[in-house]
This record gives C-alpha cells, structure tokens and sequence, in this order.
C-alpha cells in the first residue's frame, strides 16, 4: 500500500501505526516512482476531483469517496475523464453493499410491496457544535455544500438504488440554522417527484443536541422506509442487530404478512464492517477485470445532479426539473 497526502506530519503518523513503507507528499513523485492498477481518492472535496483526474489520466482506476467533488460539474469532469481513459471510476457509496439494503432492493422489484408510491428518509446528526465548525467540511469554497452533500447523499442514493428509479424533480428548503459561524446549510427538508411518479422526502441535519463531542461517534436518528400500493417495508440504518420491517398484501405473504428480519454481520475491523470491505474488494476486483463496481461515477453524478438541484430549488423558491 502506497499512501499520498501533501500533510506530512499525517503520512509519518499513519506510517509510524500501520507500518506503511512508501509515503509520499509530492504526488507527481509518487506516480513517476511507483506503479500500482487501483488508487482511493480521499481528500478535501476542493481537492479531490483535481487528484482523481490526475490518477485517472495516468491510467488508474479510481474509487473515490463521495461526492467525488464540490459540484456536479467537478464530479462530471472526472466521470468524463474516466470514460475516455477506460478506467474503472467507483464511489463511496458503501451503503449498497450492506445486506438490509440488498434485500430491500429485491423486495421492491420483485413487487412484494406493489407499485412504490412513496419513500422517505432521515438523516440527522449531532450539531456543528460537537463536530468542529473550523472544519473544511463547513465552508463551502472547500465542501461546496453542508449536511446534505457529505451524509444525505448516502440516502439519496439509497431511495434511487432501492427503488431502481430516477428522481424528476426537486423542492427544497434548506438553512442554517444552528447559530455556528458556517455558510453551509445545517438542516434541510426536500421533496422528490421521481420518474415512476412515486413522491419521496428527505429530512437532514446536524441538530441532535444530546452527542459526544467530535466527528466520529456522533448521535444519528436515520431511517430509510418505501410504501407501495401492497405494503411497506422500512428500518433504521442505526439499529443494532440490524433489522428489515416489511409487510405485504401480495398473495404469496398471505400466510405470513408482516415479517421481520434481522442480520448478524460477522465482526471486522474494516470501515464500513464486511459490507464495506465487501464494496472495496468488489471495486479491486471490477479494476482487475471481473465485473463492475458496486456505485459507479455515473451514480455520484446523478447525486451531485441532484443536490445541485435541491440548493437552486432553495434558492429560486421553485420546483426545479431534472
């Protein structure tokens, strides 16, 4: 494993915990001197789809933390580049791989719950308080938008991959309101029209007053739930064991129409547990030539799409079409 960051004290800590022999904080350095078939993009969003063209334009398929860049022109550019070099460009949206969002997903499309005509999601956090409002990821020149671009995308990639559907249109409100010195927004309710006509809605924030300090532990009350015209199915990302809610009026539950299942996941230190590591090794794999990536560049765009979507909703006070 070779590591890149123009912080060097942070490559000798990482070096001096992992053991990690090659450590580099001139990129340029790194791709005349080593050679290596798969890189993870993983910094600032400001900085991050200038690295990702670059590993890309020397031949590197690339998986990249989310949302790949500030924008969806940033995020166009390298899924463009991407496509011309023919590399594999992935994204971080480890979420489906998990095996509750796998079974929903089948349930949906195989019509367990009927024609979808409603989804929702929720997505709140500890406040800004708790999580450093000095951060990059509070200042748009850097993040290029607040809660809604660095943790509800993850739902909003949930409601299109679950249902297998596209949203049309956004209505947004967004705000910040948590009396920090930010210029991103800190709380948002949006509303969808998707292609199918299903309507969907999303709630986000940083506004849970009771955490711990820091960015990592934090608080979080989240949801994912899809109603249909035979039934529902819903559960909370947070739940320990996880655990999948689904109730059906199709005649093949009617033995048993409200069921419940639960995962026991086997423990792994990775990031993300084994469905994460499953989503890296899956991506490594689709580099290498065997199938594709889990999220793909095209999927971070249709995201950044619609979040770029939601802020000019706030901004016009109009229903905006995608």
């Amino acid at each position: 494993i070779v590591l890149y960051d123009p912080d060097g004290d942070a490559l000798e800590s990482v070096r001096s915990e992992y053991k990690v022999e090659s450590v580099y904080t001139d990129l340029e350095a790194l791709l005349a001197e080593e050679k290596f078939p798969v890189g993870i993009g993983c910094v600032e969003n400001d900085l991050n789809a200038v690295l990702c063209n670059r590993l890309i334009e020397a031949g590197v398929h690339v998986m990249s933390e989310k949302p790949i860049g500030k924008n969806a022109k940033e995020v166009g550019s390298v899924v463009s580049a991407a496509r011309e070099k023919r590399v594999k460009l992935g994204v971080m949206y480890s979420n489906r791989s998990h095996p509750i969002t796998r079974k929903a997903r089948r349930l949906v499309q195989d019509g367990v719950i009927g024609r979808v005509t409603s989804c929702e999601a929720r997505q709140v956090t500890s406040q800004i308080k708790f999580r450093n409002p000095d951060l990059w990821l509070f200042k748009k020149d850097r993040a290029g938008g607040g809660i809604l671009s660095w943790l509800g995308c993850h739902h909003i990639d949930l409601l299109c991959y679950v249902m297998g559907d596209e949203v049309a249109s956004v209505s947004a409100i967004v705000d910040t309101l948590s009396g920090e010195a930010i210029d991103v927004e800190d709380v948002a309710s949006v509303s969808f029209r998707f292609q199918s006509g299903a309507i969907g809605g999303l709630q986000a924030g940083y506004q849970l007053a009771m955490s711990t300090a820091g960015y990592q532990g934090g608080k979080y009350d989240s949801y994912v739930g899809f109603r249909g015209t035979e039934g529902r199915l819903y559960w909370s990302p947070i739940d320990r064991p996880p655990r999948l809610h689904v109730e059906s009026a199709h005649p093949e539950w009617a033995s048993s129409p409200e069921r419940v299942f639960d995962f026991a996941l086997p423990r792994v230190e990775a990031y993300g547990g084994a469905h994460g590591l499953s989503f890296v090794e899956t991506f490594i794999s689709s580099a290498l030539g065997e199938g594709e990536p889990v999220a793909t560049g095209e999927d971070a765009l249709r995201v950044a799409r619609i979040v770029d979507a939601i802020y000019e909703s706030n901004d016009t006070g109009r229903r905006i079409e995608l």
